[in-house]
């Protein structure tokens, strides 16, 4: 009886032996710093989650490091009303910790380099072991907060149509740009807008391309923008004179031999959109839902521009051994068998000549995408640099390929009925960072001489 007595002690021994040591090695809590996510300004929100079971800590620290000094922010214990942090548990097992950090929060706080650290501790083993987890971030403080001002003057822009901006944003790498009400559009460092790249500017001077939507208000506000990773923003107001523009309304007769050429067509060449129904039924599908998806497509070029102007500030060019057979936002109803069944706005220019009519760069640019591409059949963007591209669809051939440098002029390729096409064009459209804009603008040498050439040079 002893001798299993004996055993069973040595047992219960060496089982609490062996689970002292293993909750020895156990996790520790699991730590996210939330925020800030790369930088810290005057005052910053940071938010620090912890993880661990039953949301039980024994110890917590929070500390600022920079420039060799070590800045505590919290410890678990302290009064949370002097350390000005709000600790709240998130049931099961978060503890969240929330607090201002900046200048007034952290004595000798500098601009430059710094690092949050943070470092959490749970129990273990009935309170007789623990375990302990450490995080960190690299930040950099921003104490100088942004200033925008606006250099150029004469903005008039029409709806539907294209403008630029000069102006002057501090520090030199905040983001900025124009803002038309919520849709942003970029600035660029005016550098690489000049015609000597080699000359002295300004480092804080940056000229954004913007347009105003053809179906945007006259009275939409547009200013200009300067926005640091902390998130703190300086914005001004541009001066400028909006003009209302009409735009043409047409009726497009739809037949079943058009039906029966594009829509399976299309359909054979996308998986964005999976049609039933008739025919017409699976056109308006493609004309409307499909028609915004590929939208969605082209804006999202708008990142891949580059951020030089690749062409050299003359017109763009304008077509002019072709007849428009469709203008800029005409507002089309669709009638199949004497019944309206779609509406839809046609965002580009229709030229058309003669059949398989060579289609040329209208200006320089790098070939962004080049292939078929939903309802644009055969299709070509080029990026001209700092947002503005162009684009040419329905095409029969395409003789470029993506990342190819063209010069102004050069062969893309030849008309076609590919897409949506009911004859022999070109469809053709400018772009300011993704939004379709009236090309008429572009073709202008006054246009162009006025609003971008004349800001440029002075």
């Amino acid at each position: 009886m002893r001798k299993i007595v004996s055993f069973a002690v040595a047992l219960l021994t060496a089982l609490a032996a062996a689970l002292f040591l293993f909750t020895g090695r156990a996790p520790g809590p699991t730590i996210a710093i939330l925020s800030p996510a790369d930088a810290v300004g005057a005052a910053t929100p940071m938010q620090i989650a912890i993880d661990a079971p039953g949301a039980k800590l024994s110890a917590v620290r929070i500390t600022f490091e920079q420039n060799g000094t070590s800045t505590e922010l919290f410890t678990l214990g302290a009064d949370p009303a002097r350390s000005g942090v709000t600790m709240t548990v998130e049931p099961p097992d978060r503890v969240r910790l929330a607090r201002q950090v900046g200048r007034a929060s952290i004595p000798g706080i500098t601009a430059g380099p710094a690092r949050l650290r943070v470092t959490a501790t749970r129990p273990t083993f009935m309170g007789l072991r623990h375990a302990t987890s450490e995080a960190s971030r690299d930040l950099q403080v921003r104490l100088e907060p942004p200033r925008v001002s606006v250099v150029s003057i004469h903005h008039y822009i029409n709806v539907g149509g294209s403008e630029m901006a000069v102006y002057r944003a501090s520090p030199a790498d905040v983001d900025s740009g124009v803002r038309v009400g919520d849709q942003e559009f970029p600035g660029y460092p005016a550098a690489g807008a000049r015609a000597d790249p080699g000359a002295p500017t300004d480092p804080e001077l940056r000229v954004a391309f913007f347009a105003l939507d053809w179906d945007r208000p006259v009275g939409t506000p547009i200013v200009v923008f300067a926005r640091d990773a902390t998130g703190a923003i300086a914005e001004t107001r541009l001066e400028s004179k909006v003009f209302p523009k009409p735009f043409k309304k047409s009726r497009i007769d739809l037949n079943d031999d058009f039906l029966g050429r594009v829509v399976p067509a299309i359909l054979a060449g996308t998986t964005e959109v999976a049609p039933s129904g008739t025919l017409v039924e699976k056109f308006v599908v493609i004309n409307g839902e499909l028609r915004r998806k590929n939208a969605e497509t082209i804006r999202g070029f708008a990142v891949k521009t580059d951020p030089t102007m690749l062409w050299k500030g003359d017109v763009f060019f304008p077509f002019t051994n072709s007849k428009a057979e469709s203008a800029f936002a005409d507002a089309r109803t669709y009638i199949y068998q004497g019944r309206e069944v779609d509406h839809q706005v046609h965002l580009g220019f229709d030229l058309a000549s003669f059949a398989q009519t060579a289609v040329v760069s209208s200006n320089r640019g790098r070939v962004l995408f080049a292939d078929n591409f939903g309802i644009y059949g055969n299709c070509v963007i080029l990026d001209h640099g700092m947002g503005v591209q162009s684009l040419y669809a329905h095409l029969s051939v395409i003789d470029v390929k993506p990342g190819d440098m063209v010069e102004k002029a050069q062969p893309l390729g030849k008309t076609g009925i590919t897409g949506l096409a009911g004859g022999d064009h070109l469809h053709f459209t400018m772009l300011v960072n993704g939004h379709m804009v009236n090309p008429v603008e572009w073709w202008d040498p006054h246009w162009i001489a006025d609003r971008i050439v004349r800001k440029l040079r002075d």
